[in-house]
């Protein structure tokens, strides 16, 4: 960091909100068609009815709930990179921190449409909001299902205000630099008011300390609260004291993996390499071999468990899993998962870009699948072999599943065009402080 400056800072960065070229059109073109996709396979079933999709007994949960959850597990890494890590004055979070937030808000907003889609009449959701009603019907307050209802929107109204008040100091360094009118309107409007006196920063620091210390335990408890929706039944594979601490590592897992996917290709574009750099990377890729040792310890954990209880339908269940008929599904999970990242072991590949943002992707397509296993195996073969049944893939389902990326991908687009993309603010505050010959606008 020691040849960057304090203006080299914001130039790098507002770089990214110059108008769009023409391959950013072509890629948010490509993101649209995605997101259309979806739209009209959703269009479909709620005109024709549920059965559009593969759901049927006894797999009642297929491909929407697996993608709730995976949605929810990307969300997590914002939150551990910016709440966590800044408590521990973790200073690699630094420059890549402002995706990982976005990645937070935008994932939980894409997490909370699948129970939604999943119910086949979207229109009743609200049913499951405690309001008092002419009925006198109130949701089941017991039920893990509506938890989730609490946890995903605390969670999401914690890490969006946490988000927005990290953006406010760069929201004003583009508004003293817009160009355009409509710009600086919106930024201006978007900063409420920043001046930068020493009365808001002392405000901002402690509200934004504040607001980590808010944010750092829904890390732990909205993961475990997903979890509990599986633990609490007595279903074979599901009911397990470990699913909690598993899930958390597993959503930390592939959130840093989704970083690294986003990350590098943002680096590439805008040329961002003095500000992200080598050894950002190797922290990134620690914290992915950590968290993927601890997701493979939980899944001999798992199989040791069922064969140690002695218990027939556990064992069944995890002997399915490797050798049944999804067992395809399985073996995708474990190696993209625990096979591949123990190659950052070696430290030239912990560093090496391509080798991260292609690890990052299968890691993303592993953890998928796990909660693919995790789900649709145990609810394939149960306690019964009467009650035993079939799931195959509906057309509308992927496309659903495909247009969750076109959701996705549309707002972190938008974002990166009108918002700065990576913290201003804070990059500064681990430079040299610039003497006043070097840097006379600051």
């Amino acid at each position: 960091m020691q040849s960057v400056n304090y203006k080299t800072v914001d130039t790098l960065v507002l770089n990214t909100l110059r108008p769009p070229t023409l391959g950013w059109y072509i890629l948010f073109g490509i993101i649209l068609l995605c997101l259309a996709v979806g739209v009209s396979c959703w269009t479909y079933q709620i005109l024709n009815g549920i059965g559009s999709s593969a759901k049927s007994n006894p797999v009642n949960w297929g491909v929407y709930i697996t993608t709730f959850v995976f949605w929810v597990g990307i969300a997590h890494s914002g939150t551990l990179i910016s709440a966590v890590l800044y408590l521990f004055r973790a200073k690699f979070r630094m420059p890549i921190y402002r995706i990982a937030e976005a990645m937070t808000v935008f994932a939980v907003i894409t997490a909370g449409l699948f129970p939604i889609i999943h119910l086949g009449r979207p229109w009743t959701f609200y049913w499951l909001l405690p309001y008092p009603n002419q009925m006198a019907l109130w949701p089941n307050f017991r039920s893990p299902l509506l938890w989730d209802v609490f946890a995903v929107t605390t969670y999401l109204t914690i890490s969006s205000v946490f988000f927005y008040v990290g953006l406010l100091p760069d929201i004003a360094t583009a508004r003293d630099q817009a160009q355009s009118k409509f710009r600086k309107l919106l930024y201006s409007i978007a900063s409420l008011g920043w001046r930068g006196d020493a009365e808001k920063w002392k405000h901002y620091a402690s509200a934004y300390l504040l607001f980590a210390a808010f944010a750092t335990p829904l890390v732990v408890s909205v993961h475990s609260v997903v979890s509990w929706d599986f633990a609490v039944s007595v279903i074979p594979g599901w009911h397990a004291t470990i699913f909690p601490p598993y899930f958390v590592a597993g959503a930390i897992f592939s959130g840093v993996a989704m970083v690294l996917t986003l990350i590098i290709p943002l680096r590439a574009v805008y040329k961002l390499h003095p500000l992200i750099r080598a050894e950002h990377f190797d922290a990134m890729s620690k914290l992915t071999l950590v968290t993927s040792c601890i997701v493979g310890f939980a899944y001999v954990t798992e199989f040791y468990t069922a064969w140690w209880s002695k218990n027939p339908f556990e064992r069944f269940q995890f002997w399915f899993r490797p050798t049944g008929d999804l067992a395809l599904g399985f073996w995708i999970m474990f190696v993209c998962n625990v096979v591949l990242p123990q190659l950052l072991w070696i430290k030239k590949l912990r560093t090496h870009i391509g080798f991260l943002f292609v690890l990052s992707i299968f890691i993303n397509i592993g953890m998928w699948f796990e909660r693919y296993n995790i789900i649709l195996q145990s609810l394939y073969r149960d306690y019964l072999p009467s009650a035993w049944g079939h799931y195959n893939f509906s057309w509308v389902e992927l496309g659903i599943l495909l247009g969750s990326f076109g959701w996705f991908g549309m707002w972190m687009m938008l974002f990166i065009k009108f918002f700065p993309s990576v913290a201003i603010t804070e990059i500064k505050e681990i430079l040299p402080v610039p003497k006043r010959h070097e840097d006379d606008s600051h």
